[in-house]
């Protein structure tokens, strides 16, 4: 459930376009104007504005606001503005070139794989190749250590069924399978890749709920337990909860981004931003839940400005 609020009347993408260009124009940047167009359009608003901006200016509009705008509210703009599948590209590409390649920024690989639709990840693909002239699987193979790199491979390259049908007697059989690997302390066997990287998500749900019906535990607490490479297991359990409680992931990505000294600012801008259009409104729903605590409040008491006053228009604030 999306959370920004479409205006019941919106102007043609040649208004807009001229809104913006306004903004940008004499002795300063009219910022608010910049919120309330961009803030409260929907994807494919947002790429007839692109549009339409370049055909009556001749420039790009991503251009305009990098020029214009600074700090965290410039990123998290461009951020929305972008094409998703070209922005989920860009943030692969930035954590496979970063020097420290630390578990923290791999989740976000994780992230992108596990909680997007089949298309959408597709179209990440065919967006990273476009960008960078090398496929996603090959980037991560040549520059993530094994057996990180199989598990995220596997991940990327999936093309699950989207439909909710699942199968009891392969889920019960699948967990077995499961049970088994982590019994023998193999994260990274193959039945574990092939369960993970290809059934669909409500498959996959299915067969955590026959895990725990049928082993006691769940397969995450299994895990964790599980002799080994730290860092694979740290990385499955994202995929599982990624997978099996997206909501959850992301509101765990708030509140790791604003809690304690200083704030993550591009973890938080990644989750408001990526989700605004999907599921916030749950994401927002389970903050309460397991932090009983208001998750809008919670941002508005660490950041300001423009940039908080973005963020909560795409949160469905009026500012």
């Amino acid at each position: 459930m999306a959370t920004i609020r479409v205006p019941d009347e919106v102007p043609s993408p040649a208004q807009d376009s001229e809104t913006l260009n306004k903004a940008f124009r004499g002795w300063g940047t009219d910022e608010k104007a910049i919120i309330r167009v961009l803030g409260k359009r929907n994807e494919s608003q947002r790429k007839r504005i692109r549009e339409s901006y370049k055909e009556i200016y001749g420039k790009d509009l991503i251009d305009d606001l990098s020029s214009e705008l600074s700090g965290d509210f410039k990123k998290a703009v461009i951020l929305w503005t972008k094409d998703p599948a070209e922005r989920d590209a860009r943030l692969a590409n930035k954590v496979l070139n970063d020097k420290k390649k630390t578990i923290e920024k791999l989740k976000i690989l994780v992230e992108i794989s596990c909680t997007s639709s089949p298309n959408h990840l597709i179209a990440v693909r065919k967006a990273y190749c476009s960008l960078y002239d090398s496929s996603l699987e090959q980037d991560i193979a040549s520059s993530v250590p094994f057996p990180l790199a199989k598990l995220l491979v596997t991940l990327a390259t999936s093309f699950r069924y989207d439909k909710e049908k699942v199968d009891k007697e392969v889920a019960t059989i699948e967990a077995g399978m499961l049970h088994e690997a982590i019994s023998k302390k193999q994260l990274d066997h193959d039945h574990v890749l092939y369960i993970i990287g290809t059934r669909s998500i409500y498959q996959l749900r299915e067969t955590f709920v026959a895990y725990k019906q049928s082993y006691g535990n769940t397969l995450d607490k299994d895990v964790d337990g599980c002799p080994g490479d730290a860092d694979l297991r740290s990385l499955l359990q994202k995929v599982i909860l990624c997978i099996e409680f997206p909501e959850k992931h992301f509101a765990k990505v708030v509140r790791d981004s604003i809690e304690g000294f200083g704030t993550d600012e591009d973890s938080l801008t990644r989750a408001i931003v990526m989700r605004a259009e999907i599921d916030l409104m749950k994401v927002r729903g389970e903050y309460f839940n397991m932090y009983n605590a208001s998750m809008d409040n919670a941002i508005i008491g660490d950041v300001s400005g423009d940039y908080k006053d973005f963020l909560m228009t795409l949160l469905g604030s009026k500012i």
